[in-house]
Formats: C-alpha cells, structure tokens, sequence
C-alpha cells in the first residue's frame, strides 16, 4: 500500500484518461498524480484497425507509459484495477503474471480523488458463438491477435492456390459502423500489400472476399446520410460487400448465420456490433446503468460516493436534452479538460456550482482506407449547419485528431519530430507488418 494518498489517482490510460494525467501532471508533480493502467504503453484507440491490418506496428508506434509518466510529472502504476474501496479510499491493483511468475505483487493505492477512465469493451448481446469464434478490437492485444491469425490464413491461402484455384479468405465484419468501416477499407488495402511482399499467387480483391454486416438498414446509421452513402460507395469501390438490415443470430468457426437464415463463410471474423462499460465497474459496487456504465452527475462525479469521478465510454453522462454523452474519442477529450479544471479547484470549493459538462459535436471522420476519408465537420458548433467532407482535405484532418492527440501528450516540438521520424521510417520499411 503506498502511504502517502494521491491528490488524484486516473484508472485507465486511454485518450482521455492519459491526457487528464498529464495536464495534472505537469501542475502537480509525481507525489500527487498517479496513473493506473493493465499495459505498458499507449496506443489511440481509433486506430486499433491499423494495428489489425497490419499497417500500423504496435512495437514502434506505441507510447510508453512509464516515458510518458517521467517528461510530465507523474506516477505510473502498471496492473489491472481488481477492487474498490471507497470508504477507504483505496484502489486495490492486481498482481502482474508473466506466464507462471509474478512480476508485480497485488497492491493498494491511496488516494483523495479517483478518476475512472476505463473505456468500453465489446458487447456481443448474447448471440452464441461470439466469444468462442469471433474477435474484437478492444485493445492492441486483441488487433495483434487477428493479425497474427490473418497472416496465417493468407499464408494458407496462397499455399493452396498452387493445386486449388478457388482457394479464398473469407472475412466478415460484423457491424458497419466506423470500426467496421475503417476497418474493411484497411484490410482491403493490408491485404494487396501482403500480395506484394511474397504472397504472389493471391489476387487479394479477388482471393480476399470482405464482407460487412449491419444491422441497420445503412451503414454509419447514427452518422448524416451523405456519409453513409459517401462510405458505401467507397467500399464497394474496393470490393467490399456491404449487406445492411442483416441481423446475426450465430457465428460459427467457419460461418455466419443471420435471422433469415442465410449463412455467410467467415474464414476470419470480427464483432464490432457494439460497445458496453466493462463488467468490472458493477462488480466492484459502482452504480450503474443497464448497459453497465457508472451513473455521473453532470460534473462527472459518481452519483453517492464522495471524491470519486468517471468519464468516457465507461460513464453514463446526462445532457439537457435528455440524452448521454456519446462514446467518442472527442467527449473523452473534452470531459478531460473539464475535470482537469474542475479538479484544479480549491479546497472546499462547492463542486456542485461549477457549471456542468456540456458536450460539444464537432463532426465525426471515417477513414477508408490511407487515402480517402469522408464525414462531417463542425457538428452543433454552428447551431444546425453541418459540412459533409470528403478527399484530401478530410484526410488531412483526419491525420491531424491523431497528431492532436499526441499534442496534448507529448507537446508541440515532440510531437513534429516523431510525425517526421514516422514518416522517414516507413520509407525504409515495409508497408505492412509481416512477423
């Protein structure tokens, strides 16, 4: 147990919660900040479908958190969160296990403000079949595992070409959201690229077959439907296969089967039909909502415990209109400025008068693959105007939430050196990860 209480402790190094250590970081120093996660180093969530594909390499793109901790100025500890003590105001880490040895033992940390910042997981509503056969993208282990596999099928694949030249690579995609989206578009583009690299007898838009299940009658559904229309036309333009209103009810080691009966070969598959808060906030005794987010106030406390705040994916935030505060990257964002005034307040301060969160849509991006991008920009910010983006310019602010984000980590002059050094790099790289 460490003796001296953090001023704030953040669980969960995601955008949100490693921005809010950071910022607080820098004012306070290590003695009073301190940032719990389950890994070592930080990877932006939106671009985990990189990661899958293979197109971005989590060993060199990855930011560590123990480098992050000490340029500015606060304290990691590595290891799961297990347990809760809110009466005493202790955070119980679990052990770290390497294979049968404990690196790190179960620890208790003290604090004076705790900060939940977990994220979601994937939500596979009960359809049998999921967790057996399907993968997620809920961290870079799990993208590193579907690429692993991925690898392994097209290295099959291209084996079996020589005597069978119908041999193919089915993958499905369950959801058409903008995980299943970007993540289509970058496995299109993944795949020709492993063709190039000694996989010479695969025609990937031909021995490659992508497809895209949705449930809604479109993709992108919560998203304008020039969007949508603009993100169908794409893929279809890289051959992808786009069927909406397909409800799946099974997914199976080599199939898929929907409500109507129809089966689907699914040589690899992918579950990206929804997120929900990890199980762990309800079994450690936070109040939570039907779909296991923690209940918040509209300052982002936790609704009855004293000193404790949650924001992101894994909070249940409400607006004026009666509605939460969406599952985006750009709310845990700005929910993190907020809390990092809201937290910079005097002792005694009545946090109750602060003026409570409000989010901000500035539009939502869509990647489709390296070199198109569509959506719309400026949401509500303009009361009902919305401009549909698409072609370089989106590109180019879709690259730049990324560069923003490392920004508010690493600072302006780091960041400019790093995006260069990326670049030079992948000049003398290969386009895709091949081990």
């Amino acid at each position: 147990m460490t003796d001296q209480p953090f001023k704030v402790l953040v669980v969960g190094g995601g955008a949100g919660g490693l921005e809010l250590a950071c910022k607080l970081g820098r004012q306070w120093g290590p003695e009073r900040v301190a940032l719990v996660d389950a890994n070592l180093f930080h990877i932006w969530k939106p671009s985990l479908h990189e990661v899958a594909a293979g197109t971005l390499d989590i060993h060199q793109e990855g930011l560590s958190y123990q480098m992050l901790a000490h340029d500015n100025g606060f304290s990691f500890h590595y290891g799961p969160m297990t347990g809760l003590d809110t009466a005493a105001r202790e955070l119980v880490v679990g052990a770290v296990i390497d294979g049968t040895q404990e690196v790190l033992p179960c620890r208790r940390i003290v604090y004076e403000s705790l900060v939940l910042a977990i994220g979601s997981v994937s939500n596979d509503f009960g359809v049998p079949g999921v967790a057996e056969h399907a993968f997620s993208l809920d961290g870079p282990h799990d993208a590193e595992r579907f690429r692993l596999r991925m690898l392994q099928l097209l290295s099959l694949v291209d084996v079996r070409k020589a005597h069978d030249p119908s041999a193919a690579l089915d993958i499905v995609i369950i959801g058409g959201g903008a995980t299943g989206v970007e993540l289509a578009a970058e496995l299109r583009e993944a795949t020709s690229l492993h063709a190039q690299y000694g996989l010479r007898h695969i025609d990937a838009g031909r021995d490659v077959r992508l497809r895209i299940l949705e449930g809604a009658p479109r993709l992108l559904a919560p998203l304008d439907e020039k969007v949508s229309a603009a993100a169908t036309r794409l893929l279809k333009q890289r051959h992808v296969d786009v069927t909406p209103s397909c409800r799946v009810v099974e997914v199976g080691a080599s199939q898929v089967r929907d409500a109507e009966g129809h089966v689907y070969p699914a040589d690899l598959c992918v579950w990206a039909a929804g997120i929900k808060a990890p199980p762990l906030l309800a079994q450690v005794g936070l109040p939570v909502t039907k779909n296991g987010q923690v209940k918040v106030d509209g300052q982002l406390r936790v609704e009855g415990l004293a000193g404790v705040f949650a924001f992101g994916d894994c909070a249940s935030c409400p607006q004026p209109d009666g509605k939460t505060v969406p599952p985006r990257a750009q709310s845990a964002h700005q929910q993190a400025d907020y809390l990092c005034g809201l937290l910079q307040q005097p002792p005694g301060t009545d946090l109750g008068r602060r003026p409570p969160y409000r989010y901000h849509d500035h539009g939502s991006l869509v990647s489709v693959g390296s070199s198109a991008t569509v959506g719309s920009l400026m949401g509500n910010l303009f009361k009902s105007t919305t401009w549909f983006v698409e072609g370089l310019f989106a590109r180019m602010v879709y690259v730049s939430l990324h560069l923003m984000h490392h920004r508010a980590v690493m600072g302006t002059l780091r960041t400019a050196v790093l995006a260069m050094a990326r670049f030079l790099v992948k000049r003398a790289r290969p386009l895709v990860k091949l081990h």
